[in-house]
């Protein structure tokens, strides 16, 4: 995927309860938050497999009714919690969740 055309329309922009506990507790974790979002809304998938990529580029499409969730996966250097962002097929809502919550 060429990143530098990738503009993903994310929506409503949420976290849950864990995700946004952890950003209190440790304010580094929230920058990798929020450098995580740009990486997704740039089509920088993270850590994914290869179907799952393919998938996600396949999504990327601006006729709605071809467009399905995107999802990436990050690690936090600082203790490896792993994070998901998924932002819905409708665009309308991109969540940061542990995977754990999902």
């Amino acid at each position: 995927m060429n990143t530098e055309t990738v503009n993903l329309p994310l929506g409503h922009l949420v976290v849950t309860q864990g995700v946004n506990l952890k950003i209190a507790d440790d304010p580094a974790f929230g920058l990798f938050v929020a450098q995580s979002i740009q990486h997704h809304r740039h089509g920088e998938w993270g850590e994914l497999t290869p179907d799952d990529i393919a998938l996600n580029d396949a999504a990327i499409n601006p006729d709605p009714e071809k467009c399905d969730r995107i999802l990436s996966a990050y690690t936090y250097p600082g203790d490896s919690t792993k994070i998901w962002i998924i932002t819905e097929w409708d665009r309308s809502v991109t969540t940061v969740l542990f995977p754990d919550e999902y």
